[in-house]
């Protein structure tokens, strides 16, 4: 039984870190208050955070993190290559929310393959 707890606590976190990623991407990203909010340049944090986040979006920063992630983790072995596939999984999941899943798929799909090998 306890060799089920890290596919448990895993799979939990990686649930709760989308529904937390689809929270920003509706509640940030695409909520339509925040469009006459940061008209302002610096009104408000947030509006310095959703720039960030939408430069971050348009080059990729995510999406190929996770991907460069996932390659390291594949290439490494042992526990260090499974964590280095856990901190991809991070990356990735809110990349292939947040408008990237092009990239963001081929490393949620290399770092969960690495994390069940």
């Amino acid at each position: 039984m306890t060799r089920t707890w890290p596919a448990v606590l895993t799979v939990l976190f990686v649930g709760l870190w989308l529904a937390a990623s689809y929270g920003v991407r509706y509640g940030l990203m695409e909520d339509g208050q925040w469009v006459g909010l940061c008209t302002q340049p610096a009104a408000y944090w947030q509006c310095e955070v959703r720039a960030l986040l939408g430069l971050g979006i348009h080059y990729q920063v995510l999406a190929w993190g996770g991907l460069a992630l996932a390659l390291l983790g594949l290439m490494v072995r042992g526990r260090a290559g499974a964590w280095l596939a856990g901190l991809a999984l991070v990356f990735a999941v809110p990349a292939l929310v947040l408008y990237t899943a092009s990239i963001a798929v081929f490393a949620l799909v290399m770092a969960g393959l690495r994390l069940v090998r």
